[in-house]
């Protein structure tokens, strides 16, 4: 009797969390990469992404970014991103398998500037977003206030390293204190827009 027990509050719970993704799901429609027409320059850097990692389910983090890309590599569609070791998404970056990255309208401006500005380590990031974190089919979090989520596996990671700047300008400009970004670089495995 305690096993029924068990496996049907299981039971409800997955088709709860199911339901609850479905819904979230049903305002945006999935499209393949390749079908993706936003001008990348634009949405990298007017327009700024929140990339994401970890779960809904367990612990996740966010933050705001304006450098990385999407693009072709390996024979597959990709984007790649950068992460400072300091910033709280870095430890979310480095042991999941998926992140996110997404795009808001303009309305969520501030949304974005606070993101990009609080670490999540000493500042409850999900309660004063004002976003509604959900469960990707993968596992991933992604938000419904936004109006494009691309869902990345990550394939492949480094350091940027300051011996391999041939234009040492950018590290006395961007990297005064040596604190180089890592870089991931993520097979672009869902993409969906909000209808």
């Amino acid at each position: 009797m305690k096993k029924t027990s068990t496996i049907l509050l299981l039971l409800f719970l997955l088709i709860t969390s199911f339901s609850q993704n479905k819904n979230t799901m049903e305002h945006f429609k999935k499209i393949e990469a390749t079908q993706l027409t936003e001008n990348v320059f634009d949405l990298m850097d007017t327009q700024w992404m929140l990339v994401a990692a970890g779960s809904p389910d367990t612990k996740f983090n966010m933050m705001t970014a304006s450098w990385g890309g999407l693009g072709w590599l390996w024979e597959k569609p990709v984007s790649f991103i950068f992460v400072r070791p300091q910033r709280y998404t870095f430890e979310f970056t480095e042991k999941e398998d998926y992140y996110t990255i997404s795009f808001y309208a303009e309305q969520y401006r501030d949304v974005l500037n606070l993101m990009g500005s609080k670490s999540g380590r000493n500042f409850d990031k999900m309660t004063q977003s004002g976003l509604t974190p959900f469960k990707t089919p993968n596992g991933s979090v992604a938000f419904k206030e936004a109006r494009i989520i691309i869902e990345c596996k990550k394939l492949f990671s480094t350091f940027l390293k300051e011996e391999d700047f041939i234009d040492k300008e950018v590290v006395k400009s961007k990297y005064p204190n040596k604190d180089f970004h890592k870089m991931y670089v993520g097979e672009i495995v869902n993409v969906w827009i909000r209808e």
